[in-house]
C-alpha cells in the first residue's frame, strides 16, 4: 500500500525468503525414480507418504518429468524354453514342406490336437499387476506361477471343418489309449 502512494504499481511478487514456489527438484525426481525402480507396483499415495510430499506433485513428477505411466501385465499362457521354441520351429517347417507338396489337399488331411490343464485359481487382478513404465517401454508379462489344487485336462482335436472332439480328464483319471 505504501508503495502505491509513491507510484509503484508492480503486480508481480518481489523475491523473498521462505518456501519455494515449487518443490520439484532434481533430488526429489531422482528419489521418486529410485522408489519406483525398487517397487514398480508402488502406489502414488505410498510414494507421497514415504517422501512427505503431495500426491499431486508425485503424479506430476511421474508423468511429466519421468515420462512414465502404469501398465497392466499382458497375459501369456506359458513361457517356452529354447528347446521348446526350437521344436516348434521344426514342426512348422515340416508342415510347410507338406503344404508345398500338395497345397490343395493340405487342410483336408490335417487333424491337430492340443491339450492344456485348466486350473481353478484366482489370478492376479489387472489392478494388482499395474507397474510404472516409461512411455516407450513394452508391457510387463504375467505368467501363471501358482498352481491351484483343482484342475482338469482338456484335449481338443480339430480339422478344417471345426472341432470334432473335446475331452476333459479330471485329476484322478489317466489316459491309456
Amino acid at each position: 500500500m505504501a508503495q502505491s502512494k509513491h507510484g509503484d504499481f508492480f503486480t508481480r511478487d518481489a523475491p523473498r525468503p521462505g518456501r519455494p514456489k515449487t518443490a520439484t527438484t532434481p533430488q526429489i525426481i531422482d528419489k521418486i525414480h529410485e522408489v519406483i525402480l525398487e517397487n514398480r507396483r508402488i502406489l502414488v499415495k505410498s510414494i507421497a507418504e514415504q517422501l512427505r510430499i503431495s500426491r499431486e506433485l508425485v503424479g506430476t513428477i511421474i508423468h511429466e518429468d519421468l515420462d512414465t505411466r502404469k501398465l497392466s501385465a499382458k497375459w501369456v499362457p506359458k513361457c517356452l524354453n529354447a528347446d521348446q521354441k526350437l521344436q516348434r520351429c521344426h514342426s512348422s517347417e515340416q508342415l510347410l514342406e507338406i503344404f508345398r507338396r500338395d497345397p490343395n489337399d493340405f487342410l483336408s488331411r490335417l487333424v491337430t490336437m492340443d491339450e492344456t490343464w485348466l486350473y481353478h485359481y484366482d489370478p492376479e487382478t489387472k489392478q494388482q499387476s499395474l507397474e510404472w513404465r516409461h512411455r516407450g517401454s513394452s508391457r510387463p508379462k504375467k505368467i501363471r506361477v501358482l498352481i491351484s489344487p483343482g484342475k482338469v485336462l482338456a484335449s481338443i482335436f480339430w480339422d478344417e471343418d471345426g472341432i470334432p472332439l473335446t475331452e476333459y480328464l479330471t485329476k484322478s483319471q489317466t489316459i491309456n489309449a
